[in-house]
Order: C-alpha cells, then structure tokens, then sequence
C-alpha cells in the first residue's frame, strides 16, 4: 500500500468530513480511494480505454404505450448476449420500472441502453457503467474483474 498526503484548507477538510459522514465511510482513505477509482474508470471511458464492461440500465416506461412492452423485450431478446438478467417492478397503475444487467463490449453495450431509451415511451433512463478486464477461464464462460 502506498501513502501520500495531502494538505486542504480548513473549510475544505470540513465539508470533506462531512460528506464523508454523511455516506457512512470509516475514515477520509475510503473516501479518497472511492473517489479515485470513479475518476480512474470515468476517465477511461471518455478516451476509450474501456473495451469491456459490466453496466446496470434502468429506465421507467408507461406500460400503457401501444406495444411498448413487446417492443423491449424484443429487444432485450435481440441482445441476448449483452443482457444477463432484468428485472421489473410496477410503480403504479401506468408505469413499470425495469432494471437490466448488462455485460460485453462497452461500445455495443452504450448502443443498446440508447436505442432502449429511444423508444417512445421509455423516461427516466439511466446507464452506470463499470469497466472491467475479461479473463478467459478454459471453462466455457469468462470472469469480469473492475478494472480499479
């Protein structure tokens, strides 16, 4: 583990600890270390160093748009490589909050949460990605690990 130091001017160093506080980190390395890693792999992605990643895109959509429903998942089932899992909840009675895990190709992945949150109907859509190294494992599936 390797340290540094760093010197803050007293008011920084107090909204500091309190944001610190206030998300529940132990101490003010946590904070840092979180900090950097989500600087490192944003940064990584906005210059295209992140060929692979793993990604949740959620998005709320009103399942009374004509054939909305059917359209996504239609969707979801072209990319059947990109989608792992989804899951869905019905906030009310018009709108469906639907939640996809998503793991290849940063590019493809990007591709697919935008034309998702194209259609007519679909609000509220959200991508977070997570750029990862793909190891090959020998046993017919690959092993995703974060990057940072």
């Amino acid at each position: 583990m390797e340290r540094f130091t760093i010197s803050l001017d007293e008011s920084l160093a107090s909204e500091f600890d309190g944001l610190i506080r206030r998300r529940g980190y132990a101490n003010r390395s946590e904070a840092v270390r979180d900090m950097l890693r989500s600087e490192l792999e944003r940064d990584r992605l906005d210059r295209d160093e992140a060929p692979h990643c793993v990604a949740s895109l959620s998005y709320i959509y009103d399942h009374h748009e004509r054939q909305l429903s059917e359209r996504l998942t239609d969707m979801q089932h072209h990319a059947h490589d990109l989608v792992v899992s989804s899951m869905h909840v019905h906030l009310d009675h018009d709108n469906c909050l639907e939640t996809l895990i998503l793991r290849g190709h940063t590019l493809e992945v990007r591709a697919f949460a935008d034309q998702m949150a194209a259609e007519r109907g679909v609000r509220h859509a959200q991508l977070n990605l997570v750029p990862v190294d793909v190891e090959a494992t020998g046993h017919n599936h690959t092993h995703s690990r974060p990057k940072t």
